[in-house]
This record gives C-alpha cells, structure tokens and sequence, in this order.
C-alpha cells in the first residue's frame, strides 16, 4: 500500500519532430470536451504544461527535436487524477479501497480480548475486512518544484467478524489513519525511468481505550522510482516518541513502547502490471529484531470498474491490535482500484 504518491516527473525520449498534434494540445482538447465550467483555464494550462515540458532548446546534429512523454505505471495514474482532483463531486483514492468478504487466519489474537468475558472464545478464524481512502490536494499550483503537490489523506481498516454466531458480529479492529503529505518529482532517471519523493506526517490509532489501545505517530520519507510497468517504493519512517504510561490503565502515554520491534523501520514495495492485471508486494523489517512482514496482492479485472481483489500476507502487524502477534492470512475480494 506503498505506491500511491509518484510525482509527474517524466522521461524525456528523443524522437524525430511529429506530425501529429502535441500532447499538450491533445491534453487540452480533452479539457474542452469535458465541459467543465467548474475548472478555469490557469488551472488546464498548469495540468497540461506538465505532462509536455518546453522542448524548445533541445538538438541533434544541430536539428531541433521533439520528445514524447514515457509514462510509468504510476505516472499514469496521478496524471488521470490531476485532470479530475478538482472537480466538484469527485473523491480521489488515495491507497487501495476494497472489500474482502473473506478474509482467514491461521492464528487468531484471542488473548489480547481476554478481559471481555465469552469474547475471545466465539471469535472466527474467518472474518471480512474493508478499507476506505482518499487524498485531498491542497494547492493547484506548484509550490517549490514544477509539479508537486501538498496533500491530505486519510485511510480507514476495519476488521468485521461477520461470521461470528455466538457474538453479536462487532468489528474486531478499527484503525484510522489521517496524514499530511509533499511529493515532487526528482530530475534523475537512471536506468531510463523516473523518480520521485515524499515526505509525510502520520497518526494511526485503533480509537480504543484502556488495554485495547493502540496507537502511533511517525514522519516518513518515500523514494520512488519506476519504469515501464515497474514500480519501487522505499519507505523509511522515525516514530515521534511518547511519554511513558504511569501505569498500564493510564489514560496518557504509550500504548504500545515496543512497536518498532514488530513493525520495522521502513517498507519495501513493488508494483508490476501486465496487462489489466496488477501485482504488488510489500514488505517491512526491523533488522535488530529481525521481526517484520510481507504481503503480495493481485488484482484483476471483473467487470465494469470493478476488480478482483487476492492478498497472502505473514508476519506481525496486520493491524494495530496485532502489533505483536503473528499470523499467516490469505484474502479474496473486489477492490475499486488496483494495488497501488
């Protein structure tokens, strides 16, 4: 759930001068056919400016040259949501949103419940899962670098044990996750593709009180890189430190000290499509405790804007809860957008 920032820094490919119209004013015809009062014509020149940079400078052989754009797998996707973010009525995805009516576990955390009376014990080792997310651009020009962008999101995981007869079917698990974050494109392209950064604050809580309680805040940084249908995120975060609790009922402190021993230090991910078909990886790693996890998703499509949605996932952190417990879960769904 890595690869959803990458900044629209392209790759420039030398090409002999076209014929054709430019993809600058095939951007704003595009524009002008969707009749949209709503956007003003800064805000078109600006989105269309970045996806055809001035060209106007470059030879070869003492020939002028134009040079097409070579978008990445993730350049794509951010391109198609700079010409709707501002659009009334339009909520754009920020991670993945999907729905896994099956959701199974080889290892449920019943301990962790064991004050609840009757809880633990009629909990399922089936369950079904949902997350919603979505971003908010909070500028509609660039501020510092051609290109970028300040952002809010907000992400939310629940966990809902619908198959649970002897329990009246609650959510398990809830985690919220608001965010704030800068992301710009980066004028290196090794290897012929593009990169990109992210900068980030985080909060992330479960919304639980006394033992149940789990939370952590933590700044983070992104480089990105793609090429082609590839696309690789590296993720390393610090945790802004709390106070310690005065005792284990402690309204104020930390919930959870140790977190950072099961839920790494950074966040390894990759993307390859083929096709309609996405798959993703991610991967997370404390080396000192050597304890972490990974997960692989597939989406595919089904019909109309609906995909089909499979995740493998082992080790510990699946949710916030389960900070500290380990489990292997395998899930099948459908999700509204592909896995980064």
């Amino acid at each position: 759930m890595l690869l959803t920032y990458l900044a629209t820094n392209l790759m420039l490919v030398a090409a002999e001068p076209l014929v054709e119209q430019s993809t600058t004013e095939q951007c704003v015809l595009e524009w002008f056919r969707k009749g949209d009062d709503s956007v003003t014509l800064a805000q078109i020149r600006q989105q269309c400016q970045t996806t055809q940079p001035d060209l106007s400078d470059v030879h070869i052989d003492g020939r002028p040259v134009e040079k097409t754009i070579d978008l990445g797998v993730i350049s794509e996707r951010i391109t198609r949501e700079h010409r709707t973010q501002f659009q009334p009525y339009v909520i754009t995805p920020h991670k993945m949103n999907y729905i896994l009516p099956v959701l199974t576990t080889d290892s449920m955390n019943r301990d962790v419940y064991s004050e609840f009376s009757g809880y633990q014990d009629n909990l399922e080792d089936i369950e079904a899962k949902f997350q919603l997310s979505f971003k908010l651009p909070m500028n509609t020009e660039s501020l510092f670098i051609d290109g970028d962008g300040l952002y809010v999101g907000f992400t939310l995981q629940a966990w809902w044990q619908i198959y649970a007869s002897g329990i009246s079917k609650p959510f398990r698990e809830t985690n919220y996750q608001p965010e704030i974050f800068y992301i710009a494109p980066l004028d290196w392209h090794p290897f012929g593709g593009n990169t990109g950064f992210v900068i980030g604050l985080e909060h992330e809580s479960n919304g639980r009180d006394q033992g149940l309680s789990r939370s952590w805040n933590r700044l983070y940084g992104h480089f990105l890189y793609e090429k082609g249908n590839f696309a690789l995120s590296v993720k390393p975060w610090y945790r802004l430190e709390e106070k310690d609790k005065l005792t284990p009922l402690d309204p104020e402190g930390d919930d959870n000290p140790d977190i950072d021993d099961y839920m790494g230090d950074f966040e390894l991910g990759m993307v390859y499509q083929w096709n309609e078909v996405q798959f993703g990886f991610t991967g997370r790693q404390n080396f000192s405790t050597h304890n972490g996890a990974a997960e692989l998703r597939v989406t595919f499509p089904l019909w109309g804007e609906l995909k089909g949605y499979a995740t493998a996932f082992n080790g510990y952190g699946e949710s916030l809860i389960d900070y500290n417990h380990r489990q292997t879960r395998f899930g099948l769904g459908i999700a509204l957008n592909g896995v980064f």
